[in-house]
């Protein structure tokens, strides 16, 4: 990998939960393997008082309690956090920035780092107008000795209203290329490794198309609750949390036609004309397509567990939805009349997220199936845990007769054990850094999801006749969910299978 020039990143929300979590973890991994600049400086900033030292002493705790990989000697991080300063200021007020922007010029003349520096808004979105435009009040989104680029965390708008206004104003200071709307699974490795299976294998490519696929399945199941963010989460819900980025990009890049090159304009291009292909959902047949649900309370692994409306902070006659399951089309040459189902739930039975890619069967099926196994393959992309790619296809029991059972062909990344697998956040960190922007959104491909979800955005908050569906905590959803699947000897895969006891088995 290339290295980045050198470059001061600030980032706004310092003392917050995901710069402790995420961002240092993954920037610390980034300086373990030698891909920060040769010169560069962290610059924190939030409301809450810290100096240089406390800040540093902070992020030295944080980093030994959330990093998830390998142990790192106490002091590998004390020479990273040398590295880190803070400037606390009331974000809210305009004047205050002139004292980030003194930090900067110190900086600057201090590391000679070009004025190349990145924004990040590690913040809530009510600041994501704010924090630029004051920014920009004091000159500091352009320079012409030094490049200026901005990353914008999720959710980028509530609707598409909010969505098509926030473009238009960053884009009245910033030109779209300075602009990085962050969505972490495209970070991930599966993910990105989706255009490498597409494109550069033979056997997959010919077959990805209205012939040979009956239909597309996407799941991003998590199997805890809202946890402490109840009163955040009774505002947003799985639709806007989930659907229109996450599950949405992964749609993108699952459906999108070959790209001229691998260069960021021309990927981004292609997903953009997958946004705009997607067939709109009219408002009577809402209930129809779309499904949405509330886990109740429950009993896992022999515990009590709260139903949603029974959370910290949710409106006990909350009508938020914690599960969403859509059914819609692709029109296109490609995809036309080929089913996309997508859901996302919380307090499902594990945390999963995976494509499944479903072919047709054989026109006539010559053998008797063992176990009820299906006639059809599959094509399975483990996102995450356990990152991978598993083949399903029909293999003779052996003995006498033509009994057929599925058996299983696939990959683990864990498999490659002399390979680090990069978090999300070090990569898109990194790419950040170098101004490669082909795994962040674009603001006009950010409309167009806002776009198609806005039908089901508007029925679900104004009529009363569309119901929310219970299901029970631990369980995969509403039963209705099923009902959305067009053929009737096929449902959902449920990648993990309750075992004896309180056990599960995930298939990969």
């Amino acid at each position: 990998m290339h290295k980045p020039q050198n470059l001061i990143l600030v980032i706004f929300g310092a003392s917050g939960d995901l710069t402790k979590r995420k961002l240092m973890p993954a920037l610390i991994h980034l300086y373990l393997q030698n891909l920060l600049p040769e010169s560069f400086a962290i610059l924190g900033v939030s409301r809450t008082e810290f100096s240089d030292e406390s800040f540093r002493k902070l992020i030295f705790e944080s980093i030994k309690e959330f990093n998830e990989n390998d142990e790192i000697q106490d002091d590998l991080i004390n020479n990273f956090t040398k590295n880190l300063y803070y400037q606390p200021i009331d974000t809210a007020d305009s004047k205050e920035y002139a004292k980030i922007k003194t930090r900067l010029n110190e900086l600057n003349e201090k590391l000679n780092t070009n004025e190349n520096f990145i924004f990040y808004l590690s913040t809530p979105p009510s600041l994501y107008e704010v924090i630029p435009n004051n920014l920009v009040k004091h000159g500091l989104n352009k320079n012409e000795a030094g490049w200026r680029r901005i990353v914008i965390e999720k959710p980028f708008g509530y609707d598409l209203e909010s969505a098509i206004r926030l473009n238009e104003k960053l884009l009245q200071d910033y030109s779209e290329d300075q602009i990085y709307r962050i969505d972490h699974f495209l970070g991930k490795e599966t993910v990105q490794n989706l255009l490498v299976t597409r494109f550069s294998n033979g056997i997959y490519e010919p077959l990805w198309n209205r012939n040979f696929i009956d239909h597309v399945e996407i799941t991003s199941a998590e199997s805890l609750g809202v946890e402490n963010r109840g009163g955040y989460y009774d505002k947003s819900g799985a639709l806007r949390d989930m659907v229109q980025n996450h599950l949405l990009q992964m749609v993108g890049l699952v459906a999108m036609e070959p790209p001229s090159s691998l260069d960021s304009r021309a990927i981004r291009n292609e997903t953009l004309k997958v946004f705009q292909s997607l067939r709109p959902i009219q408002p009577e047949e809402v209930d129809q397509v779309a499904i949405r649900g509330q886990y109740v309370a429950s009993k896992i692994k022999n515990e009590d567990v709260p139903g949603y409306r029974e959370e910290e902070g949710v409106d006990p006659n909350s009508k938020t939805e914690t599960y969403a399951a859509i059914k819609f089309y692709i029109d296109n040459w490609r995809w036309g009349g080929v089913p996309f189902y997508i859901r996302t739930g919380k307090r499902l039975p594990t945390k999963v997220t995976e494509i499944v890619i479903h072919f047709k069967q054989t026109p006539h099926y010559l053998f008797t199936k063992k176990n009820g196994s299906e006639a059809c393959n599959q094509l399975i992309i483990r996102i995450q845990p356990d990152e991978g790619i598993l083949l399903k296809f029909g293999m003779k029991v052996p003995g006498s007769g033509y009994n057929v059972q599925n058996v299983n062909m696939d990959f683990h990344y864990s498999d490659l054990s002399n390979v680090k697998l990069p978090t999300a956040y070090e990569r898109l960190l990194l790419d950040a850094m170098l101004g490669d922007s082909t795994l962040f959104s674009r603001g006009d491909a950010v409309e167009e999801a806002w776009k198609f979800l806005a039908p089901i955005q508007k029925a679900w908050e104004s009529d009363n006749n569309i119901k929310v569906y219970g299901y029970p905590a631990g369980t995969w959803g509403p039963e209705n969910a099923d009902a959305l699947i067009e053929n009737k000897n096929t449902t959902w895969r449920y990648p993990c299978k309750n075992l004896t006891g309180d056990g599960l088995y995930c298939e990969l």
